[in-house]
C-alpha cells in the first residue's frame, strides 16, 4: 500500500515509460530527464513534509526527511553533474558501455535508497544502498580521470571540474567516519555533527557549485573565447581556499575557538573576492553573443543567489550571530535550501537547456522562482519570528505549504515538458517557449 501510494504504481502505463527506460542504449537526454525525475519525487516529498503540520501524515516524518534529502543531492544534482561532464567530456569516445554500466549501478542504489528510507529510516538496506552510492561515485571520479585527455585536463573548465570530483570524494569521509563515530562515542557526540556537516559542505559548496563554474567555463572555451590566465588562475585558487576555510562556519555551533571564527571570516571573505574575479572575467567576455535573453537573465539571477550565499556565510562568521544561527533551525534550513534550490538547481536547468537536454518552458520557470522566493521569505521569516521569541499566525504552517506547492507544480510541468517530447514525439523547440 504505501508504494503504491508514494509511486503510483496503479495509475502508471509502463508501456508509455519504455522510452524512458532503456538499459540497453545510452541516451544522455533520458538520463537528464531521468535527473528531472529525482528533482520531481524530492518535491513531492518536500511538500509531504510541509502537510505533516498541516494535516495528519500516517508515514514516519524523519524517514521522509533522510528520504528527500539524499535523493536532492545525489538523485537530483548528482545525476545532472554527472550527466553533464560525461556529455561535454566523454561522449565521443568509445566507452559508452563503460559509462552505461556505472550510470545503471548509480540508479540502482538511488532507488535502493529512495524504497528503503521512507520505511525503514537509517537501517541495514538504506545503509547498505548508500554505502554502494559512494563506491559509484568513486567509480565515477576514476572513469573520468582514467578516460580524459591530455589536452581537456589542461582547461580552466577541467580543472574546476576536477577539483569539484576531488571536492565529492573528500566529502565522503563524513560518512565513512559515522560508522566509526556511532560505534564510539555515539550518536550524542558533536563529532557525529560535524561529520554530517563536513559531508554536506563539501557537497553543496565544494562539489556543486564548483563543478558548476567548471561547466559555464566549458562554454565559452566551445565559443572560443580567451580569458586572461592570471585572472582566471586568481578566481580558482581563492575558490578553492574559501571553500577549505569555510568550513569552519559548519562548527561554528559549538563555539569553538576564536580562530575558527577567523578563519570563517577570511574564508566568505575570500569567496566574494573570488567571486568579484569571476565578474570580471565574464565581464570581458561578450555573454550576451552565447546565451539568449533568458537564459542570460537566469544566469544573473544566479549570481544574485550566490552573492547573498556569501553575504549569508560573512554574517553567520561572527560569534554573537552564529550562536543565536545555531539554535534556529529554521535560518539553516531557509540556507540549505536558497543554496540547493537556487544558487545550484537554477544554474542546472540553464545548462541543461543550454546543452539541449532539457526543454525549459520560461512561464513554468518563472512559477519555479516565485515559488523559491515565497518559501525562502516564509522560512527565514519564521527563523526571525522564533529569534524574536514571538508567535507565529496560526495559518503559517498552511501558507508555507501553498508556497511549496507553486514549487511542486513548476517541476511537475517541467517534467511534463520532456514527456512530450519523449513520449509523443513533440518537435523539440529551438528557444525556450
Amino acid at each position: 500500500m504505501y508504494l503504491e501510494f508514494v509511486l503510483g504504481l496503479k495509475s502508471i502505463n509502463y508501456y508509455l515509460l519504455l522510452p524512458l527506460i532503456n538499459f540497453t542504449s545510452l541516451n544522455i537526454k533520458n538520463h537528464s530527464i531521468i535527473a528531472l525525475g529525482y528533482f520531481l519525487i524530492i518535491a513531492f516529498l518536500g511538500m509531504i513534509l510541509r502537510l505533516f503540520h498541516v494535516i495528519d501524515v500516517p508515514i514516519d516524518f524523519k524517514h521522509i526527511v533522510h528520504a528527500h534529502s539524499h535523493i536532492a543531492l545525489l538523485g537530483w544534482v548528482y545525476t545532472a553533474l554527472t550527466t553533464f561532464i560525461y556529455y561535454i567530456y566523454l561522449r565521443k569516445k568509445p566507452i559508452s558501455k563503460g559509462y552505461r554500466k556505472l550510470f545503471w549501478f548509480t540508479q540502482f542504489t538511488l532507488i535502493g535508497m529512495l524504497i528503503s528510507f521512507p520505511i525503514t529510516g537509517y537501517a541495514f538496506f538504506s545503509i547498505l544502498f548508500s554505502t554502494l552510492f559512494l563506491f559509484a561515485s568513486y567509480w565515477f571520479f576514476w572513469f573520468v580521470n582514467k578516460h580524459i585527455s591530455l589536452t581537456q585536463k589542461a582547461s580552466n573548465s577541467f580543472r574546476l571540474v576536477k577539483a569539484g570530483l576531488w571536492f565529492m570524494v573528500i566529502s565522503s569521509l563524513g560518512p565513512w567516519a559515522l560508522g566509526i563515530i556511532m560505534n564510539t562515542l555515539g550518536g550524542a557526540s558533536i563529532w557525529y555533527r560535524i561529520s554530517i556537516y563536513f559531508y554536506l559542505h563539501f557537497q553543496y559548496n565544494g562539489w556543486f557549485i564548483v563543478a558548476l563554474f567548471g561547466i559555464y567555463f566549458y562554454i565559452l572555451e566551445q565559443h572560443n573565447i580567451v580569458i586572461s590566465k592570471k585572472l582566471f588562475n586568481k578566481f580558482y585558487w581563492l575558490l578553492l581556499v574559501s571553500v577549505v576555510l569555510t568550513f569552519s562556519l559548519s562548527v561554528l555551533w559549538t563555539k569553538p575557538h576564536n580562530s575558527f571564527y577567523i578563519l570563517s571570516s577570511i574564508g566568505a571573505f575570500l569567496q566574494f573576492v573570488s567571486f568579484w574575479y569571476f565578474i570580471k572575467l565574464i565581464r570581458s567576455t561578450k555573454i550576451g553573443l552565447i546565451f539568449s535573453k533568458q537564459l542570460l537573465n537566469l544566469l544573473i539571477l544566479s549570481c544574485f543567489l550566490f552573492m547573498i550565499k556569501i553575504i549569508f556565510q560573512f554574517i553567520g562568521s561572527f560569534q554573537i550571530i552564529a550562536d543565536d544561527i545555531a539554535i534556529n533551525l529554521d535560518v539553516v534550513i531557509g540556507y540549505l535550501h536558497w543554496t540547493f534550490l537556487g544558487v545550484v538547481s537554477i544554474p542546472l536547468f540553464i545548462f541543461l537547456y543550454y546543452f539541449k537536454l532539457i526543454r525549459l518552458p520560461k512561464k513554468v520557470m518563472a512559477l519555479y522562482i516565485i515559488g523559491f522566493f515565497l518559501t525562502e521569505v516564509l522560512i527565514f521569516y519564521k527563523g526571525y519570528i522564533q529569534w524574536k521569541k514571538e508567535s507565529l499566525s496560526e495559518n503559517f504552517d498552511l501558507y508555507l505549504a501553498i508556497a511549496s506547492f507553486f514549487l511542486l507544480i513548476s517541476i511537475v510541468l517541467i517534467f511534463w515538458a520532456q514527456l512530450k517530447i519523449s513520449l509523443f514525439k513533440i518537435k523539440k523547440p529551438s528557444k525556450i517557449t
